[in-house]
């Protein structure tokens, strides 16, 4: 099954605590894994970000929301203990997480609950069923789907001829070319001969990369004749090494056709999604808004010191 949200583990906990006198986070793993029927894959996924453990934060969460609505005390730092309070509250399951919505509205009368809305391309939804660092990340995959949105809107406002420029720059941003000067360039656009671009790998230009750029709107189709076409003009300049970029997207037969080529010709196909992203990831022609640190606790450093 899916990994629990952590409101869905807070009702578990809570009875896990009424059995032991105290716990510690880790003591909950094992239990809790068990009790969802949890795969060891799922136990240990790690967010996307590489920023931790998702069942162990959401158990985390979990216990911080039923400390902060008074349902838990931390008799010692790490420390988890059910009081009176939660030992009456449990015996109703079905009422935890309201009554806990409440102790927290209490706390924050001025916290609204926000959704999402209005951009078209994958809004992911940021609910009260995610813990804080999830909404974090939900929020900057969302600013981030954007931003590409935008990348791809302004490039569509250019012309043919910079949106070539733009590819030859990303490539060489991307690390090809090396520290060659004048490794790219842009083919003369009245006589490409169905290439737009050129890397040079090395400095006496023996290793070349060729590319078409077409810049078309996002619900046009490349379809497999103009990959042909590409690859016809890799021949004509005795090249085996081509980058289909486009704004737009490709059909299963170009990509079936890409992959079907044998071993003489490499072409890499990289449609408008993963243009925006290489792009951004980059750093081509963006510059950072604003940069979030984020602390936590260093438990090597408070675990130094001696408890009560």
């Amino acid at each position: 099954m899916a990994i629990p949200k952590h409101d869905e583990i807070r009702v578990p906990a809570m009875q896990l605590l009424l059995k032991n006198e105290t716990m510690r986070l880790r003591d909950f793993i094992e239990p809790l894994s068990t009790h969802f029927k949890l795969s060891e894959e799922e136990i240990n996924e790690i967010y996307p970000s590489g920023n931790g453990h998702v069942f162990y934060d959401r158990i985390s969460w979990a216990l911080s929301y039923l400390n902060m609505a008074g349902l838990l005390d931390k008799p010692k730092r790490g420390i988890y203990k059910i009081n009176q309070t939660g030992i009456n509250l449990v015996s109703t399951p079905d009422k935890v997480n309201s009554y806990i919505e409440k102790q927290l509205e209490i706390r924050e009368p001025n916290k609204q609950k926000k959704k999402i809305v209005g951009n078209p391309i994958s809004i992911v939804e940021i609910t009260s069923e995610l813990t804080p660092q999830e909404r974090l990340y939900s929020s900057f995959a969302n600013i981030r789907n954007s931003v590409y949105s935008d990348i791809i809107d302004t490039i569509l406002i250019k012309t043919p001829v910079s949106f070539e420029k733009l590819v030859v720059m990303l490539l060489q941003k991307m690390g090809y070319g090396g520290e060659i000067e004048n490794s790219g360039l842009v083919t003369k656009y009245s006589n490409d001969g169905g290439i737009d671009g050129i890397i040079k790998e090395d400095v006496l230009g023996f290793g070349r990369i060729h590319i078409q750029a077409k810049r078309y709107k996002t619900d046009s189709c490349i379809g497999r004749e103009e990959i042909q076409k590409f690859v016809g003009a890799l021949a004509v300049a005795q090249s085996n090494k081509g980058v289909f970029i486009t704004t737009s997207y490709y059909s299963r037969g170009a990509i079936d056709y890409v992959n079907s080529l044998n071993g003489s010709t490499t072409i890499v196909l990289i449609d408008g999604k993963q243009l925006a992203e290489y792009i951004y990831d980059y750093g081509l022609g963006m510059q950072v808004e604003q940069t979030i640190e984020i602390k936590k606790l260093d438990a090597d450093f408070w675990d130094s010191m001696k408890d009560e």
